[in-house]
């Protein structure tokens, strides 16, 4: 591999809950468990650009068993404490999403990314910032979102990836519901490589289209983007009076997304964010035939490619 190249790590593809979810006996639970579908851990992704940029976009519940598999963001032989992770873009406050900077407390200072509405979600909600510095510490970046700025390391060090944040409809996540719902909640980022021009878009949370996000998708040339429902109403199949997609935040594959993403001319097109009751995991499935049929790869994690 050339080191000039982007190189994209999934490093999880489900929902929060993953695939097995432990209290869950849906179909593709009980098939992860018996082992005919491969089991997922929780939507986080690695950008891995030159020799030393390693971002994370998400930092999910099972970051510690990601990394361990990741030998990218494993400290080296020459390290006896430390780690590769440049730094942590986060796309909403969702737990899911967040859990792991928990975990990344017993390292260094953290540099995360997130927009002013998130971060006030995190702290006023969790006390998120007083519980790291008590450890590591945390040094917060507002995300770009009028045009491309360089990706900085923890030391500020900075390489060849640019990004910007793509704002998204979407309010403060559940635990955080009934607060003032001013700000931007979502965002979805775009990530460019200056020496090769090779886009990345990650989207896990989508609610809603807009311009923004339509012109980014049809600029990238690696478009990982929300997978959470095929239909509006998958989760009550399973739980009675459970919310459809649309009041989680979620558009669905088969009424929105499978056909805006079939028409994009991106090599690398992958749904993320799976929910655990998805028929497209299901691998004999027709939604997952419809999926495959469009050019679209239904993730899983360790599933890499370059840009």
């Amino acid at each position: 591999m050339s080191e000039a190249l982007i190189r994209i790590r999934v490093l999880g593809a489900a929902a929060g809950g993953g695939l097995p979810q432990w209290n869950c006996g849906c179909a593709n639970c009980c098939a992860a468990r018996l082992g005919r579908i491969r089991p997922l851990t929780q939507s986080s992704v690695a950008v891995l650009g030159g020799r030393s940029e390693r971002f994370l976009v998400n930092a999910s519940p099972d970051l510690p068993a990601q990394i361990s598999a990741c030998p990218d963001l494993q400290p080296g032989s020459a390290t006896l404490r430390g780690t590769p992770i440049s730094g942590i873009l986060l796309t909403n406050a969702d737990l899911d999403h967040v859990a792991g900077l928990l975990s990344l407390r017993e390292g260094g200072r953290l540099r995360v990314h997130a927009t002013q509405a998130a971060r006030d979600t995190l702290n006023g909600r969790l006390g998120l910032t007083a519980v790291l510095d008590a450890f590591c510490g945390i040094d917060w970046v507002e995300p770009p979102l009028a045009g491309f700025a360089p990706l900085r390391g923890s030391q500020g060090e900075q390489g060849s990836l640019v990004y910007r944040a793509i704002e998204l409809p979407g309010g403060p996540p559940v635990f955080a519901r009934g607060r003032t719902p001013g700000g931007v909640h979502c965002v979805a980022y775009c990530i460019m490589d200056r020496n090769t021009g090779g886009r990345l878009l990650v989207a896990p949370d989508v609610a809603g289209w807009n311009d923004a996000l339509a012109a980014a998708m049809a600029e990238s040339d690696g478009v990982l983007f929300d997978g959470t429902f095929w239909s509006g109403d998958e989760l009550r199949r399973v739980k009675a009076h459970a919310p459809t997609a649309a009041e989680m935040g979620h558009v669905t594959i088969q009424d929105q997304s499978l056909a805006v993403l079939g028409k994009l001319s991106a090599r690398h097109k992958v749904y993320i964010h799976i929910n655990n009751t998805n028929p497209v995991l299901s691998p004999d499935s027709p939604e997952r035939a419809a999926v495959v049929a469009a050019g679209i790869v239904v993730g899983y994690d360790g599933l890499e490619f370059e840009l």
